[in-house]
């Protein structure tokens, strides 16, 4: 049996990440792989409850900490429940978003990039990626993409202000240059199928 892989999509709102993660499975699939495709917060029963206290109500329903909290209590139940699992049996996994995304967002208020990390080590175990893939796009573009997608729908973190999001795509950058042998830039600009085929090409040092 082949090794499973764990790979996940990361970006801001409006990257694409959702569509290109199905589009994405379903090309690994045409070449005979089993794939699971999930996403956080959720994946999990445990985990999509918590996803529903997550993304509802004002956006001071919850504290910074109390809410970086409820991300790493999310995370473990689909590490364990879902993520685990599936690369035990061979498959590979395909995330829409994952620990980077924890750090982005949460790392905005008074908590630091390590305290989220350290929340990750307790609840999951430090687990981490083979791969992630960090959708690029200017933040122009990715603001009427999300708009596009939302209208007047937006969750109660993708419906936080300009300035928050401006940070939160300056974060991903930083931790793709931190961690090179990790993350990989995509750029997601262009046709939909142009994006994949950079995702393909992205992974084919793993590919069997």
């Amino acid at each position: 049996m082949s090794p499973g892989r764990f790979i996940t999509l990361e970006g801001g709102e409006g990257a694409g990440k959702s569509t290109q993660l199905r589009a994405l499975a379903a090309a690994l699939r045409a070449r005979g792989l089993e794939v699971v495709e999930t996403r956080e917060p959720g994946g999990s029963e445990g985990a999509e409850a918590i996803r529903a206290l997550l993304l509802t109500g004002g956006d001071d329903r919850w504290s910074p900490r109390a809410e970086a909290l409820l991300f790493a209590a999310a995370r473990a139940d689909h590490g364990e429940k879902t993520i685990r699992p599936a690369l035990a049996q061979g498959a590979w996994v395909l995330s829409d978003r994952y620990l980077d995304s924890s750090r982005a967002y949460q790392g905005q208020g008074d908590l630091t990039d390590a305290d989220i990390v350290a929340l990750h080590r307790i609840g999951s175990a430090g687990f981490l990626p083979d791969r992630t893939l960090f959708l690029t796009l200017p933040q122009a573009e990715a603001e009427t993409r999300a708009r596009a997608r939302d209208g007047d729908m937006s969750d109660r973190i993708g419906g936080r202000d300009r300035s928050f999001h401006r940070a939160v795509a300056d974060a991903f950058v930083r931790f793709a240059a931190e961690e090179p042998a990790r993350f990989r830039p995509v750029d997601a600009s262009g046709a939909a199928d142009a994006v994949t085929a950079r995702l393909l090409e992205a992974l084919a040092d793993l590919l069997p």
